[in-house]
């Protein structure tokens, strides 16, 4: 006969394991919403990251900050030398320097912006593995931070409309907005870079070939009025081709701003930010075990 007092402690235990409640996790199904205020309590951290990344591009440079002038302006040069010149590209009648240069200012921010935060997460590595923080900060950091070198830039634009007799238009005021969008842009596209990025490395191998595609499928060199009206609007699911365009009218206010062209690059611009949000969010949780 088995003992009674063994037998009443096991089943004093039987009953504890039954009153312990079950917690089971699942991964969450759908949309993963944002933690605003997880960011906003980071937001220092933002900042850091920010100047962490102006420091570490001209560290240890010569001519600084000047770099953010050479890139578009000797860009310009040459393109007004080949296209300009020799393959006389039109250029909606204004001189071909200041026209290619107002375009290049912008696709200048946009594919730095996207070449960065496509690396973003790779390159911090060391912070995804050892502390908590939002991991939307990184890519978001990685595209502010080129705005600095877009407001330096801006300068030789302005000597640029006074040499060639161009003054600033109440267009100028849309300029906030544009290059709010062009952000987006660069953003959405860098969640999903550098999302895939974490998991498939030929993603870095990729980038530079897909910003030097997207340089041609964008009217820097050339102006949207050489595409056919009725072809137009595919130019336009490129989101920087309505925003250069647009970019361009504000400082040289040579034609009007095409609302319906860039409407569709703006709607296209949101778009592949909101998925780039979806993505990243749903793929976040496997980025410290995988970078």
């Amino acid at each position: 006969m088995s003992d009674p007092v063994a037998m009443a402690a096991l089943n004093v235990e039987a009953q504890n394991k039954n009153a312990i409640p079950k917690i089971t996790i699942r991964p969450s199904k759908g949309w993963v919403p944002i933690d605003w205020k997880a960011l906003w309590d980071f937001r220092e951290l933002l900042y850091f990251l920010i100047w962490r990344d102006i420091k570490v591009r001209y560290k240890q440079t010569v001519l600084g900050a000047l770099w953010a002038i050479i890139q578009p302006f000797f860009s310009m040069v040459v393109f007004t030398i080949f296209f300009g010149k020799i393959a006389r590209l039109p250029s909606d009648g204004v001189p071909y320097p200041i026209f290619s240069y107002s375009g290049l200012l912008l696709w200048t921010y946009f594919s730095g912006a996207l070449s960065h935060s496509g690396a973003s997460l790779v390159g911090s590595s060391n912070l995804l593995t050892k502390v908590y923080f939002p991991r939307l900060v990184i890519p978001l950091s990685a595209t502010l931070s080129g705005l600095m070198d877009y407001a330096i830039a801006v300068v030789i634009l302005l000597g640029m409309m006074f040499y060639y007799g161009f003054a600033p238009s109440v267009s100028l005021l849309m300029l906030p907005a544009i290059v709010f969008f062009s952000m987006i842009a660069a953003t959405g596209w860098g969640l999903w870079l550098s999302a895939l990025n974490v998991k498939y490395r030929d993603i870095q191998y990729a980038l530079p070939f897909f910003i030097q595609l997207m340089l041609f499928a964008t009217p820097v060199i050339y102006p949207a009025s050489m595409v056919p009206e009725k072809y137009r609007w595919l130019l336009m699911l490129n989101p920087m081709s309505g925003l250069i365009e647009a970019h361009r009218a504000c400082f040289l206010a040579h034609q009007p701003i095409h609302w319906g062209s860039l409407g569709i690059s703006v709607a296209v611009a949101v778009a592949i930010f909101i998925g780039g949000l979806f993505y990243f969010r749903r793929t976040e949780r496997f980025f410290a075990d995988v970078v």
